[in-house]
């Protein structure tokens, strides 16, 4: 063979190996990136003309496929959309969100764990299904949450969390403003571009889970932790004196903390008083008490910090921060500062607290059931983290109790039931924006069954008349009321 012909060949065959190389990579190692990209139209329309599985509250089906008489066969269709927007998300030919996009894989039939029922479609030359996936919501709940939210106005901007504190289990979570999923499923793709872009746009950001993806400073219902604290550094149970007084001025500053005209005695008064009180006073000075690095530790031993939900995102951090001088331990000690929390946090810490000291892992997915409603895969409890000891739980309670018989949380209380409860009413920090208003609760106190959160972020109310306790808490006392009697 002369040198040209030789050349050739070795050239064709680098070309050859080139391609097999190629192929073996586009369709072995970077099948599976493909196939999940969302750029990837094929598969979108496959997807999008398939019975996709339900989602189911209960027995009922919150989000499922209707036949269409159109080119994609299956139209998706939500139930109650405005109620369950920020849970479900949405399908659409353009993108996916909240459980449409999480659980995308059982939903749609692609998960390893329907093989079988895969199998069994393609030997009987059956339309593929998807499988389906119920929820831990309350449906009780979650309408109590939503209309007593709703109920502040048409302008109002906020969220309820609820869970079930032994468990984890989300019992509600509702986020206003919401929107109506079955305009960005519809199969006329125009209309939900438009859709799309108007929602986008909104400056009050309905497409937002406020529930798990904004956080604001969580004010006086973060002096559960600072109590939390107080009483786990072995200095004080609920039955004892706390540093009192009209003022606070934490060392190095001159800036100066006070109790807004609420009644916080001149020196040292009782710890009840101090909590029905919502004394800033007691808690900024318990808060340098105990000391910055205790601070954290027990702020992040309640979830702050850390990632720690699964089913539905992206999830925003709460934070508290870490290195504070005493001027800044103060503030963060009454939930200021740089302190932030979502509505799902501050759930999470009463939530430990009614679970003697552990918190629980939350989570939204109760079990994942095949096309023929098989359960395949249910959901076991998980320990997050052990708060606060068994002890200081029960302190922690009866210092809540107390604020709901005799003090600011008095409107979440349940006639023949007790509730365990604190308000909180957080400055926004910028200037012309009102404070943000929020209430935090659980029942009965000795067994609880339900633990709340409720975030007011804005509200068409006077801003003199912006308080967690008359904001709040008669929400939280419907969410609480509706689990405990459903």
């Amino acid at each position: 063979m002369n040198k040209p012909i030789r050349t050739m060949a070795i050239f064709c065959l680098v070309l050859f190996v080139a391609l097999m190389l190629n192929a073996t990579y586009l369709q072995y190692y970077k099948a599976g990136a493909l196939n999940d990209d969302p750029r990837n139209r094929r598969v979108i329309e496959a997807a999008f003309s398939r019975e996709r599985g339900a989602i189911l509250v209960g027995r009922d089906a919150i989000a499922k496929s209707v036949k269409s008489n159109d080119t994609y066969q299956f139209q998706r269709t939500y139930d109650e959309p405005f109620v369950y927007a920020p849970v479900t998300g949405y399908f659409s030919f353009y993108s996916q969100t909240g459980i449409e996009k999480s659980q995308n894989a059982v939903l749609s039939g692609d998960d390893d764990r329907l093989f079988v029922n895969r199998l069994l479609d393609v030997l009987s030359n059956a339309e593929p299904q998807g499988g389906s996936v119920q929820l831990t919501l309350n449906a009780a709940a979650q309408k109590a949450a939503y209309d007593g939210l709703s109920a502040l106005g048409d302008n109002v901007q906020g969220s309820v969390v609820a869970i079930e504190p032994s468990t984890g289990k989300i019992l509600a979570m509702v986020s206003l403003p919401t929107y109506d999923p079955n305009r960005l499923a519809s199969h006329d793709l125009d209309a939900v571009s438009k859709t799309y872009d108007r929602l986008n746009a909104d400056k009050t950001e309905p497409l937002l889970n406020r529930s798990i993806q904004t956080r604001l400073p969580p004010g006086s219902t973060f002096k559960i932790v600072t109590a939390a604290a107080a009483i786990e550094s072995g200095r004080y149970d609920s039955s004892s004196s706390v540093p009192g007084g009209p003022t606070y001025q934490a060392p190095q500053t001159t800036s100066v903390i006070d109790n807004e005209g609420r009644d916080c005695g001149t020196n040292r008064i009782p710890f009840t008083q101090a909590m029905e009180n919502s004394c800033n006073t007691t808690f900024a000075a318990l808060a340098n008490e105990v000391g910055a690095d205790a601070m954290l530790k027990q702020a992040e031993a309640f979830g702050f910090n850390a990632d720690y939900l699964d089913d539905i995102g992206p999830q925003a951090q709460s934070v508290f921060p870490a290195g504070m001088d005493p001027a800044q331990t103060a503030q963060a000690g009454i939930g200021q500062f740089e302190v932030a929390a979502t509505p799902l946090q501050m759930a999470m810490v009463v939530a430990g607290v009614a679970n003697d000291g552990t918190v629980m892992k939350p989570y939204l997915v109760n079990e994942v059931q095949t096309p023929e409603l098989e359960v395949l895969d249910p959901v076991d409890p998980e320990e997050l983290s052990k708060a606060v000891s068994s002890s200081t739980s029960n302190e922690l309670t009866r210092l809540l109790v107390a604020t709901v018989d005799d003090g600011t949380a008095a409107p979440a209380a349940i006639p023949g039931i007790e509730v365990a409860g604190k308000t909180g009413t957080a400055q926004s920090g910028i200037p012309d924006v009102p404070p943000y208003a929020w209430f935090a609760s659980f029942a009965p106190a000795e067994d609880a069954q339900v633990a709340v959160a409720v975030m007011i972020q804005k509200a068409d109310i006077p801003r003199g008349e912006i308080a967690g306790g008359l904001l709040g808490g008669p929400i939280a006392k419907a969410v609480m009321e509706a689990v405990i009697n459903s």
